[in-house]
C-alpha cells in the first residue's frame, strides 16, 4: 500500500473547557454519501478525555463541515472505571437508529499507573447523542486479563458481534516508567453487551522489544478475508508505529507490517510517532485517519490510498 498524506484535519483551538487539547483516536463513521463523522477524544485542563466528533466531507476529508460543541459523554463518577477519562474505539450500527459506541475507560492507580477497561454507550438517534449502558465496564477485569481489556474494535456480522481487543497483565519498565504489556485477543457475543471473561489469543507479541498493540481496526474484504490496521509499541523508540496484518478467518493473523506503507515523517506532527489508524472506503477512495506525535496533541490527520 502507498498513501498520500493530506495533513492535519482538525485540532482543538482551546476555547472549549472539555476540549483544550488533543484529538485522539479518530474513529470514522459514514453518516451518508457526503459526510464522514469522525468521533474522537479531546482532553481538558487535567488531561481527562471526553468524546466528541468532527464531520468532514467524504470527497475531501480535510474539509471540516461541523464540530461538536459539547461532549457526547462526561467522565465517570468518582471511583468508576472511567473517572479519569474515556476514549472512543469503535461504532457499530445495530439497526436504523441504534448505534453502539465502545470506548476505553481510564482509571488512575497507585501501585501501577492506570487500568483500562471497555465500556459501552448507546445512541438511539443515529449517533447524535449517547448514553452509558452501565457505570461498570462490559469488559471488566478477570483472572486471565487483569489490568487492560481495551482497544476494542467490534463489528456485527449477521447475528454475531465480533470483538478484537488488547489485553494483558504484566508491566515492563521503560525509561523510568512502568508500561503495560498487552497482546491481541478475540471473542464473540450474541448481543454485543455480554462478553466472556477471556478471549482467544489472536496475535502475540513477536519479540522482547514489542510490549503492546494499539487499537486494532478491522476491514472485511468482499472476498471474505480480513485486513487489520493496528499500532505497535516498541521499547526501543517508546512510541507507536503502524502495522498491518491479514487473516482468512479473522481470528489468527499473519503480520505484514512492511506492507502498511504509512510511517513517520522527517518533520511535522507525525515525526516522532504515528498511531491509531482507522481506514474507511467511500466510493473509489480509501482514507486512513490517524494520530501523530503525543497521541494527537496537534490534532488528527488523514491520508488517501494511492490506487
Amino acid at each position: 500500500m502507498k498513501w498520500n498524506k493530506l495533513g492535519v484535519v482538525w485540532t482543538p483551538d482551546g476555547s472549549l473547557d472539555w476540549a483544550r487539547t488533543h484529538a485522539m483516536g479518530p474513529t470514522p463513521y459514514r453518516l451518508n454519501d457526503d459526510v464522514i463523522r469522525v468521533y474522537l477524544t479531546c482532553l481538558d485542563d487535567k488531561g481527562r478525555g471526553r468524546p466528541g466528533y468532527v464531520d468532514v466531507s467524504s470527497s475531501d476529508p480535510t474539509r471540516v463541515l461541523k464540530v461538536a460543541t459539547a461532549p457526547l459523554l462526561d467522565i465517570g463518577e468518582p471511583g468508576t472505571f472511567d473517572d479519569n477519562g474515556l476514549m472512543v474505539l469503535s461504532l457499530v450500527p445495530v439497526d436504523a437508529r441504534t448505534v453502539y459506541m465502545y470506548y476505553a475507560g481510564f482509571e488512575l492507580c497507585v501501585n501501577v499507573r492506570y487500568r483500562i477497561f471497555t465500556g459501552l454507550a448507546i445512541s438511539y438517534d443515529g449517533g447524535e447523542t449517547f448514553q452509558r449502558y452501565s457505570k461498570v465496564p462490559i469488559l471488566d477485569r478477570s483472572d486471565s486479563e487483569r489490568v487492560i481489556r481495551g482497544g476494542s474494535f467490534v463489528v456485527k456480522e449477521g447475528d454475531v458481534f465480533k470483538m478484537w481487543y488488547v489485553a494483558g497483565n504484566d508491566w515492563t519498565e521503560l525509561r523510568g516508567k512502568l508500561m503495560p504489556v498487552y497482546d491481541l485477543r478475540y471473542q464473540e457475543s450474541a448481543d454485543g453487551v455480554t462478553w466472556s471473561d477471556r478471549g482467544i489469543l489472536s496475535m502475540a507479541l513477536t519479540d522482547d522489544d514489542e510490549h503492546g498493540f494499539g487499537r486494532p481496526w478491522i476491514v472485511k474484504r468482499d472476498r471474505g478475508d480480513y485486513q487489520m490496521f493496528y499500532s505497535i509499541r516498541r521499547c526501543s523508540f517508546a512510541a507507536y508505529r503502524l502495522g498491518y496484518a491479514e487473516s482468512s478467518d479473522g481470528v489468527q493473523w499473519v503480520r505484514q507490517d512492511q506492507e502498511m506503507g504509512l510511517d513517520v515523517s522527517p518533520t511535522g506532527v507525525d515525526s516522532e510517532a504515528i498511531m491509531y489508524s482507522a481506514v474507511l472506503s467511500v466510493g473509489a477512495k480509501t482514507y486512513c485517519f490517524y494520530n501523530g506525535n503525543n497521541f494527537g496533541e496537534q490534532g488528527f490527520c488523514v491520508a488517501e490510498l494511492i490506487p
